[in-house]
């Protein structure tokens, strides 16, 4: 029989004492993001619905593994649906496609760029984040921001959006928010992604309002430090906890949606988790405990394993050319809008 040595002691207090100070910690993130909740007022300006909601619906139903069928949601002021946004609303890593275009206004140079796109790399293989990985982009990223106005980079996070993102919107995913707002429902998103830019995509997109990740900021500046935490597994359940006491949702007839297995905690405190795109730990979870699993992405099965591995390696190449982009072109005029 092995006996544990002192360094393995070590490791698992250590790995126990991060898990509670991340609980902690999130708990305030979940918090911070609510109190700073931005919801929308209806009649502002959005993008084009889709035309037919029957169409929506044959979107989503074409795309389950189950055999629900897309039931019609039906008006509810209980009901509110909260979606994820990387490789759930959106394909790809929104804070990769922001930092393209902060690279682009020389934010930061490539080596920077292609840290934060190895990191993302080894999330989206593994499926697991690392606590070293998060705490380094945290400080890069907020030493980024630093100083920076909110007004110049809400301009920015409109750029990104317009040019980067909407069209990287899952069709699936956007027909079955149409389903929701349709039904009167409202529709939340819910994402690690800066409070900022999430307001733009839920602006764009026509929903109710955006919790995301909080920066602090005095007099319209941002200081380089966050209100709580970077919004993620525990913190997005305490942060939609908060907002439904004060909307009034009843989450047992709330939906949720994502596709990673680490949105468990906001996946399990709704009546009707949703799993979208999902990785194979979630999907396995989603099929054991009779989930509905939606799948849009439009790559064989076969391929299916692979392909994470292939994004990332399309993100790396991706956040290079972005730079070296932004590098040719300086000084030299406007050369159009380059690939983002």
């Amino acid at each position: 029989m092995h006996l544990p040595g002192r360094a393995d002691v070590t490791s698992a207090l250590g790995r126990l004492a991060y898990r509670r100070r991340s609980h902690r910690i999130q708990r305030l993130a979940g918090k911070a993001s609510a109190a700073n909740a931005i919801k929308l007022e209806p009649g502002i300006e959005t993008g084009t619905p889709l035309a037919d909601s029957e169409d929506a619906a044959a979107l989503v139903e074409e795309a389950g593994e189950r055999d629900h069928a897309a039931t019609p949601f039906v008006a509810d002021p209980q009901v509110a649906a909260f979606f994820d946004v990387d490789n759930t609303l959106i394909q790809g890593a929104s804070i990769i496609l922001l930092a393209r275009g902060l690279a682009k206004h020389k934010f930061f140079n490539l080596s920077d760029l292609l840290g934060l796109a190895w990191t993302q790399a080894k999330f989206r293989i593994s499926g697991e984040e690392n606590k070293d990985d998060v705490e380094a982009g945290k400080a890069k990223a907020l030493a980024f921001v630093e100083g920076r106005t909110v007004a110049e980079l809400t301009e920015l996070s409109e750029e990104v959006v317009d040019t980067s993102m909407l069209d990287r919107v899952w069709p699936g995913t956007r027909a079955l928010v149409q389903m929701h707002l349709d039904a009167g429902q409202q529709v939340w998103l819910v994402t690690a992604t800066p409070v900022m830019l999430a307001r733009v995509i839920a602006t764009r997109l026509g929903l109710s309002g955006a919790l995301g990740t909080v920066a602090e900021e005095i007099d319209g500046v941002y200081t380089g430090r966050l209100k709580g935490d970077i919004l993620h597994g525990p913190g997005k359940a305490h942060a939609i906890a908060t907002l439904a006491d004060a909307e009034g949702f009843d989450l047992t007839k709330c939906y949720a949606y994502s596709d990673s297995f680490n949105d468990m905690p906001m996946l399990t405190m709704v009546g009707n988790p949703v799993a979208i795109n999902p990785d194979s730990k979630l999907r396995k979870y989603a099929s054991e405990n009779g989930w509905d699993v939606k799948d849009f992405r439009t790559v064989r099965k076969a391929a299916k394993k692979a392909m994470p591995g292939v994004l990332a390696v399309g993100g790396l190449a991706g956040a290079g050319a972005a730079v070296r982009a932004s590098r040719s072109g300086s000084g030299s005029g406007s050369r159009g809008k380059g690939n983002s």
